[in-house]
């Protein structure tokens, strides 16, 4: 779905930090002065949107996964909506060191995760003595606000969205030192330098982080649903059930032969000799002249 430019002026992306606290790498994306806060030039982030759009379109074509990233209270909810919506993994509490880089531990957290959510739901928690059940408890719900987004994440993502670079310095570290695509919500104090698709906007507002979290989880949520290719291909199975019922029965009578074709030309055939009749009249000499 196209964001127009009437969105991204009411939902107030255009509006930058103040003049003072700005990074001078972001002045392409600057449209202008008012006020002492700097203006962004909204054609840039449309074009800048779209180019995101596309990425991460035909990442989901393919079957890629993309980590949302947003802890800061403007995005947390946005974040989650989108994530769960386009079924996602995201983070939007706290980034923990290691999540990408280390991933062997973060995954036997997860597991960890998993084993509490299992004695929940069985009920097992509450057969527990009240000290250890309170334990257990606090330590399932810590696990649930730092790794919840991310319990179903079996492998490494191929790509983040992160809003606010400057926030989720971690995050962006270790997608740097994986080298995983980096999509992100850059304003005016940001180095853009740091991500692969910026999109030059205000990531301090609620509504310009929505809209552009929105944009991107429809991106996504349109590439998943494209069939592609190998949708159409015919499984193996039934293409050989296909080819043995084709195929003629051994225990099938053979074919009647067909009668060969007549010659287009057939040979003369002689002409039959006359049959004597019997007691027929001899023929009378011939007198002699």
């Amino acid at each position: 779905m196209a964001v127009s430019m009437r969105e991204l002026l009411e939902a107030g992306v255009h509006f930058g930090h103040q003049t003072r606290r700005w990074n001078p790498k972001m002045r392409r994306f600057i449209f202008g002065e008012r006020g002492g806060i700097y203006i962004i030039d909204l054609q840039k982030t449309l074009e800048s949107l779209g180019e995101a759009q596309s990425f991460a379109r035909n990442l989901a074509e393919r079957g890629g996964t993309v980590l949302f990233v947003g802890t800061k209270k403007q995005a947390q909810d946005s974040v989650e909506e989108e994530a769960k919506r386009t079924a996602m993994p995201y983070v939007n509490h706290r980034w923990l060191g290691g999540l990408l880089t280390n991933w062997r531990t973060i995954a036997e957290r997860i597991e960890h995760l998993h084993e509490l959510r299992r004695l929940r739901d069985e009920g097992q928690l509450e057969l527990l003595p009240p000290k250890e059940r309170i334990s257990m408890q606090g330590e399932l719900e810590k696990l649930e606000a730092n790794l919840g987004g991310v319990a179903d994440m079996r492998k490494q993502p191929d790509a983040v969205f992160i809003v606010d670079l400057r926030k989720e310095q971690l995050a962006v570290r270790e997608a740097r030192r994986l080298g995983l695509p980096v999509i992100a919500l850059v304003d005016t104090n940001c180095d853009p330098d740091e991500a692969d698709f910026v999109i030059p906007g205000n990531d301090d507002a609620i509504r310009s982080c929505s809209l552009v979290v929105r944009a991107i989880g429809d991106a996504v949520a349109e590439g998943k649903t494209k069939v592609s290719p190998a949708d159409f291909a015919q499984p193996a199975g039934e293409e050989e059930q296909e080819q043995q019922a084709e195929a003629p029965s051994a225990e099938a009578p053979p074919a009647a032969e067909e009668p060969a074709q007549e010659p287009e030309a057939a040979a003369e055939e002689p002409e039959p000799e006359p049959v004597p009749v019997p007691n027929a009249p001899a023929e009378p000499p011939e007198e002699a002249s």
